[in-house]
């Protein structure tokens, strides 16, 4: 091998290696695919979420609300979920507390609020009008400003829709069948504003 052809054969492999190296730098700085990359549509109303629970769950949380926000006040009372939505509390008679239980039946409206119709009325052992009871509980007891006694209705509604939560977050009750422990609601939470 003569001394020129090694020259030319060693020119030609660091041709090849700095050909090879441009393309290789060239691919690396070229995008990933040709196609644009779209933005997610932002809805206004936000982003939706359905969650699952059942009464028990609900339970704990109800409790800690009424706890939490202050409503078990001078007239304590509790609510429990079992076939029924149960309300238990005391109402004064001649100086004396005397128990009552008031059930209701739950219906998830369009809107996404609750209507709890009552069922039956226990006052110890007297027999009282429902009106009378409701309207007791509606000036004795403190509840939150969502919920609405309406005593001549013999019904309580619920408006979740009004309920104030963190960061502006909407629920919406989607199912309410206790007895059959389904139970689910659509959590909205707000889309930010550019």
């Amino acid at each position: 091998m003569s001394k020129a052809s090694w020259k030319y054969l060693f020119l030609g492999l660091v041709t090849i290696n700095v050909i090879a190296l441009v393309t290789v730098i060239i691919l690396i700085n070229l995008p990933a695919n040709d196609e644009e990359i779209s933005k997610i549509d932002r809805k206004d109303q936000g982003v939706s979420f359905v969650i699952n629970t059942n009464r028990d769950d609900l339970n704990t949380l109800i409790s800690q609300y009424i706890e939490k926000e202050g409503l078990a006040g001078s007239v304590h009372y509790d609510v429990y979920l079992s076939d029924v939505v149960e309300l238990y509390g005391t109402m004064p008679f001649f100086g004396r507390d005397i128990e009552l239980k008031l059930t209701f039946v739950p219906e998830a409206q369009s809107n996404g609020d609750v209507v709890l119709k009552q069922e039956s009325v226990s006052v110890g052992q007297l027999n009282l009008p429902v009106s009378y009871v409701l309207n007791f509980i509606n000036r004795q007891y403190k509840t939150p400003d969502w919920v609405t006694i309406q005593p001549d209705k013999e019904q309580i509604y619920v408006s979740l829709q009004n309920m104030e939560l963190k960061s502006d977050v909407k629920v919406k009750a989607k199912e309410f069948d206790l007895k059959n422990d389904k139970i689910s609601f659509v959590l909205t939470v707000p889309s930010l504003q550019p």
